[in-house]
This record gives structure tokens, sequence and C-alpha cells, in this order.
């Protein structure tokens, strides 16, 4: 299937590694000129060659912190400037600390809404101009399971991501009339970082060792195996395609069938 994104310009948050870097490659693999963004720079500037030389895409490297505005801004800006344009984000960043709703910090939820709120704000209202100019664009948001259903220990992603889906949602039908639509992801158990990260909390507070708490996990999924980044990137790349005309204001998982809900 041709999937109508060759020579679409395409910014990918988080792009060094994990989900991030699995969407960039699967966006170049179709031809997209993809900008790949994250705050360490010899992670991405691997990143971007690996996938380049993989690809032979226009992959270029935009060491930047999302979650300023100025990083924002600055992001947007330099794609623009090297790119000439801008049909596709995907925002995608870092989760927010880990902690219970009764143990997180003023510290902790500053950083979270700075993070996973207000840089999903940022980088659509930075892009909508942009793509409005070029007749349409796609806003893809990574979010988590945890805007389904609450996860342990991850009370600052569930409440902050939340605010972000609200966001988005209204997002969607504002600039649906123009040719813009926003959809959003919703992870769920995928080896990343991340995930490493919440299996290793999980082993701290309850004593397990890591094989045990790493078949506890698979036990809940019912496919009975933790997804691949790229298993996610397939679907950000379908939903930033021709293929996805109809699509807008979506929240899709990947999750393994883990979210049971019946909406």
């Amino acid at each position: 299937m041709d999937f109508g994104l060759e020579g679409k310009v395409a910014v990918v948050g988080g792009a060094s590694k994990g989900l991030g870097r699995a969407c960039a490659l699967g966006l170049a693999r179709e031809g997209a000129r993809v900008v790949v963004c994250s705050r360490s720079v010899e992670n991405l500037t691997l990143a971007a060659r690996e996938i380049a030389d993989e690809t032979g895409a226009e992959v270029v490297p935009v060491p930047s912190d999302l979650s300023t505005l100025d990083g924002v801004q600055s992001l947007i800006n330099q794609t623009v400037e090297q790119m000439g344009g801008l049909d596709i984000i995907v925002n995608n960043s870092g989760g927010p600390p880990t902690g219970t709703a009764e143990g997180a910090d003023e510290e902790a939820w500053a950083q979270a809404i700075q993070m996973s709120l207000l840089f999903f704000a940022r980088m659509s209202r930075e892009a909508v101009p942009l793509m409005r100019e070029r007749g349409g664009g796609r806003i893809i948001n990574i979010f988590a399971s945890s805007i389904k259903q609450p996860i342990e220990n991850l009370v600052l992603s569930a409440a902050t991501r939340m605010g972000a889906l609200g966001y988005s949602k209204t997002l969607a039908d504002e600039v649906a009339k123009d040719g813009i639509l926003v959809n959003n992801v919703a992870p769920g158990y995928l080896l990343t970082d991340r995930m490493m990260e919440v299996i290793h909390h999980r082993v701290d507070a309850t004593g397990a060792d890591y094989e045990e708490a790493m078949a506890d996990l698979t036990g809940m999924i019912p496919m009975g195996r933790i997804g691949r980044p790229e298993e996610l990137a397939n679907l950000v790349v379908f939903l930033a395609s021709d293929a996805a005309s109809y699509i807008t204001g979506a929240t899709i998982q990947v999750d393994g069938g883990v979210i049971r809900s019946m909406i």
C-alpha cells in the first residue's frame, strides 16, 4: 500500500530511542523527511545517522528540551528553516516521574505538567498554523494506557495525560475543517526503557525478583507477551498517512488486549 508519505515533513519527539526512534524509522521507511528531536545530542545524532543509513531518507537531528516553550519553538522554527514546512508531528515525550497519589510532591507535579500536558499543547499550537498553510496535516500524540485505567505508581502520567487527552479531543474538533487530523495512541507494555523503569519499581516495592515480575506482567496481557516499539510505530505510520484520511479525535490502544473497557 502506498501511504502517500513520500516527501512529507515529519517531526518526532523523543526520537533518540524507544517509541520515538521506532516511529521516526517507520516514517523514514515510507519516504518521509524526518526531523528527530531529543535532549541527548550524542544519542540523537547516532539515531539519525542509523535511520538515514537504513532507509536512505533525509533525517535531521535537532537537539532540544521539549519540556520548555523555548525548546518547542526552537524545534519548530528549525524544522521550517531546514525543511520548508511541516506536515506531521508525533508528540512523544518521556514519562513523568513514577509515584503514588499520596507521595507525589510539588516538584514532581510541576515536572509532570511541563512534560506530559503543556508539551502536547505547545507542540500542537505551534504546528497548526504551518499545517493549515499546507492544506492539512497530522498530529499524533503518544500517551499511555494510564489514560484508560490506573496503573500502579503512575498517578502523574494518568492525571496529566488525561488533561492532554482533553486538549487533543478539543483540538481535533476545531481543526478538522482545515484537514488537520488529531489522533492519540495509548501504548501498553512495550519493550522500552520506560517499561523497564516500571518493572524495576515493582521489583523494589514487592521484593520479587526480575523474572517473577516479568512473568506477572506478561500474565496480565491476553496476548501473553510484551509488545515491540515497532508495533506501535506501524499504527503511527498509518495514522500519518493518506490511508487514515477519515480518522480524527480517536484514541487507539496498542497493548496486546490489556485494557478491557467497553468504551
